[in-house]
């Protein structure tokens, strides 16, 4: 009699929630790569610097460029035209991502007390501005099985929407080179960096889009590295000033429970408010994942060009970096128990 094979076990959970990690983005090179950044440009500023002899400008415009234009390579027509039906939820999620978020932090202002204090502040106001994350939002909206095309859409509207409400916002309430007789040149370089690239990419989408999606994880990569030039070259810069010298390690720690409660406050309003208007449980987790993230990319990129003459760039960077991370934190933690949840409800 053939000897039994032993029984197969469950990985364990520890395993499956790093698998999960891994999957959400938060477990690859590129946040090690971000934190490297900074301690590289905290070691070595002057490589980064304005006075460096490497032309950084030339390059991380250019590579700017380039990613908007594979984003805009990847939309596709038919795709935004067919997301228009559930107008509903696509509302909901931009006046979350574009007006409540701002809003806040308009409200907290005046928590802000002191030079330090409006530093932060505006650092956090600058973060509240920005568009939804695509490939997060995304990820995360699979896992909790909900409405994945709608994610989608959203998650691409509103990289659209940020290239003008982001300025807009910023040129309100902070000191950009949106100001005064900087209007117009800022707008040159937007539309030459962003909304050109963007457009010719969608134009190109019917010849080049499958060859875009074929190779999307080269693309990614190729963002990412980008994403990390303009990161070191902002930290070299403020490292180079002394930005940072006036913020202990307890300022950084509070800024990053700031940045846990602000997004579980945006959760919350979601969530209230898709139950209230009746929205069924995929459109509510599409509302919920896509209105509470923010886009390190556009952040990054939007830094660089509404505030190219300041040292406090890598300031301006570090909330949206925290955020970053524990946004995929949290929101690997509450996909994981969604998609549980609806996996025993469709037993």
């Amino acid at each position: 009699m053939p000897a039994s094979s032993p029984p197969t076990l469950p990985p364990p959970s520890e395993n499956r929630f790093l698998a999960l990690l891994r999957r959400a983005g938060l477990l690859d090179w590129f946040l090690l790569g971000l934190i490297g950044a900074v301690v590289l440009a905290y070691f070595i500023p002057e490589v980064g610097s304005k006075a460096s002899p490497i032309p950084w400008k030339l390059i991380t415009t250019a590579g700017v460029a380039l990613i908007f234009f594979f984003y805009g390579l990847r939309l596709s027509l038919d795709k935004l035209k067919a997301g228009l039906r559930n107008w509903r939820l696509h509302v909901v999620v931009q006046l979350i991502t574009f007006v409540a978020f701002p809003v806040l932090a308009l409200v907290a202002r005046p928590l802000f007390a002191g030079l330090k204090g409006e530093q932060l502040w505006q650092s956090i106001f600058f973060l509240c501005t920005l568009p939804s994350t695509v490939s997060t939002s995304v990820v995360m909206v699979s896992i909790a099985r909900g409405n994945l095309p709608a994610a989608i859409f959203n998650a691409s509207i509103s990289s659209l929407l940020g290239i003008f409400l982001t300025p807009l916002w910023t040129s309100l309430f902070l000191h950009t080179s949106a100001d005064g007789g900087h209007l117009w040149g800022l707008a040159v370089s937007l539309t030459w960096q962003v909304v050109l690239p963007v457009v010719a990419g969608v134009l190109l989408n019917r010849r080049f889009g499958a060859f875009a999606e074929q190779h999307k994880g080269t693309l990614r990569i190729s963002d990412q590295v980008v994403i990390l030039l303009i990161v070191f070259t902002a930290f070299c810069e403020s490292f180079a000033e002394g930005i940072f010298r006036s913020y202990a390690a307890r300022d950084i720690v509070l800024l990053g429970l700031g940045m846990v409660g602000l997004y579980l406050a945006i959760f919350g309003l979601v969530w209230g408010l898709s139950r209230v208007l009746g929205f069924s449980r995929e459109d509510r987790i599409t509302a919920l994942f896509c209105g509470s993230k923010k886009s390190l990319v556009h952040g990054s990129v939007m830094a660089s060009l509404l505030f190219p003459a300041t040292a406090a760039t890598g300031l301006l960077l570090l909330p949206l970096m925290l955020y970053h991370a524990l946004q995929i934190i949290l929101a690997s933690m509450m996909a994981q128990r969604m998609g549980r949840e609806a996996a025993e409800t469709s037993k």
